[in-house]
């Protein structure tokens, strides 16, 4: 299964992007050393995997510490290696939802014509307020996912977007 992984790392000085190889990489305590090895002295380092069109998980390491992880869709722990290493080990439910939900703009639908926050098909696990101090709250990212029609590259995009990083990773796409 094919993927694409970009490290972001911000420090004083802004945000910097590099590609991560994950090949041969044997359980998500390694992947973690090598988004860290990206940059030792990173504020906030995350890192997007995006595999085979489908799936798009989100590491994210503080200051080199603590692991937060969230997963687009607990099926990519069945369809590979890679999967199974980075979300099989996540809880069936996201976190960080139980909050206020984002406000939505007034007159926009009603709640009939209304589509669900998450796709019925997908299953997302982990903490989906990964990014939220980060502008991307839980909801949104959850709404990006299950977004009809938008792909992993796109999501890393809009989140990147938000972020003020989003050229960087554009460039890493180019190369």
């Amino acid at each position: 299964m094919s993927y694409f992984a970009a490290a972001v790392v911000r420090d004083e000085s802004g945000w910097t992007a590099a590609e991560v190889s994950l090949r041969g990489v044997t359980d998500l305590d390694e992947v973690a050393d090598r988004l860290r090895d990206v940059d030792q002295d990173a504020d906030v380092s995350l890192l997007f995997v995006e595999a085979e069109d489908a799936y798009l998980v989100i590491l994210r390491l503080d200051e080199g510490e603590d692991l937060r992880v969230f997963g687009s869709d607990s099926a990519y722990a069945e369809e590979s290696r890679l999967g199974a290493l980075l979300v099989g080990d996540l809880k069936a439910s996201v976190t960080g939802l139980d909050d206020t939900e984002e406000p939505r703009p007034s007159g926009v639908g009603d709640d009939e014509n209304e589509q669900p926050a998450v796709d019925p098909e997908a299953d997302p696990v982990g903490d989906a307020d990964i990014l939220a101090d980060l502008g991307v709250p839980g909801q949104k990212l959850l709404k990006l996912c299950a977004h009809e029609g938008m792909m992993p590259a796109d999501v890393t995009a809009e989140v990147c977007q938000v972020l003020g990083c989003a050229d960087e990773v554009e460039e890493l796409r180019e190369v």
